[in-house]
């Protein structure tokens, strides 16, 4: 079975609402049909009702099984601006500002999230990325422990990896160009959660460089290194679940006997399921080379790192696969 097929089966055993915020593009509202049809999540659609009506004629929507809100007229929109308003106090914000910002689709649907009344948000068909960042870490914010907003890419592998592994996720690969140390363990962290509310199993987590505990030195491996011995030494006083290793070549975190080779002493063994990279340009040139040339699925960008699960989409999306990542936001929901 597929891993996003046991995403949406876990998905079905919850009891999640989700809020798609682009109403009026007609694979939205196809999506959100299915999603609801099939069990995965109830789903509030936004837009006005001269752009539902529109998409699903389009969709061949003919019978709605979504809720829909239109921003502009909502009772909600007092509510949120006010909240609005204190969340930005120390920028100056005024309850006119803020009720036209809340207006907006993204906002008003991250609002949703922040307030409960949503159990996640899947938008970024027609929203640009910056966008969709932009909303959501103005109005979510960052989890509790986390400084550094990210993301993942999930690869449904075609053919197993060495350690036998169907699905292994990248990170970063669509929102940090350079992070620092810190911020490596930080996406390290969000990641492992991720892993762990998608799969269910322990993450095996890898700092990945072109070095293998140092066959090489460079000053672009110091922070590898460094990040490695921080999330190493934040999983042993937290007491986690997780698996640390770095830095390791990609052969090394991910083929056993290779490992049984370069880093016989590694905890990971060669087993890792969660690879960090060391930096942006790394990451997206991984998952893409993945993706294209091994017949991997990607699902992604996974935004992560945020008090409540959001996610992005390629604006090339089709409505399957809305629905997966609808799926994959109501697993990251149940925890």
């Amino acid at each position: 079975m597929a891993v996003i097929d046991k995403i949406i089966a876990k998905a079905k055993s919850a009891d999640k609402k989700l809020v798609l915020p682009e109403g009026h593009d007609a694979r939205v509202v196809a999506a959100a049909n299915k999603i609801v049809e099939e069990g995965v999540a109830e789903v509030v659609v936004l837009g006005t009702e001269e752009e539902i009506a529109k998409a699903c004629a389009e969709a061949g929507v003919t019978e709605r099984k979504f809720e829909v809100i239109d921003p502009a007229t909502s009772e909600l929109i007092t509510e949120f601006a006010e909240e609005f308003c204190e969340l930005r106090k120390k920028k100056g914000m005024v309850m006119d500002k803020a009720i036209s910002i809340m207006k907006t689709r993204l906002f008003f649907g991250n609002m949703m999230a922040r307030k409960g009344l949503v159990d996640g948000l899947v938008a970024g068909s027609i929203a640009s990325t910056g966008d969709m960042l932009r909303a959501s870490f103005t109005v979510i914010g960052t989890a509790k422990g986390i400084n550094t907003g990210s993301s993942c890419f999930v690869m449904d592998l075609a053919t197993p990896a060495p350690a036998g592994d169907e699905v292994l996720l990248f990170a970063d690969c669509g929102v940090n160009p350079d992070p620092n140390a810190e911020q490596l363990v930080d996406i390290a962290m969000a990641t492992a959660s991720t892993y762990r509310s998608l799969v269910g199993e322990t993450p095996k987590v890898a700092f990945l460089g072109f070095s293998t505990k140092g066959s090489a030195e460079h000053a672009s491996l110091d922070k590898i290194v460094e990040a490695a011995k921080l999330c190493k030494a934040k999983v042993e006083a937290e007491n986690l679940d997780i698996i640390v290793d770095g830095e390791l070549q990609a052969d090394a975190a991910i083929v056993p006997s290779v490992a049984a080779s370069k880093c016989a002493d590694s905890p990971l063994k060669g087993e890792a399921n969660v690879l960090i990279f060391p930096d942006l340009n790394s990451g997206n040139i991984a998952y893409k080379l993945t993706q294209r040339l091994a017949g991997a699925g990607a699902y992604g960008p996974i935004l992560q790192g945020l008090a409540r699960p959001v996610n992005d989409l390629s604006r090339g999306c089709s409505a399957d696969d809305i629905y997966g990542v609808a799926a994959i936001t109501v697993c990251q929901a149940i925890g």
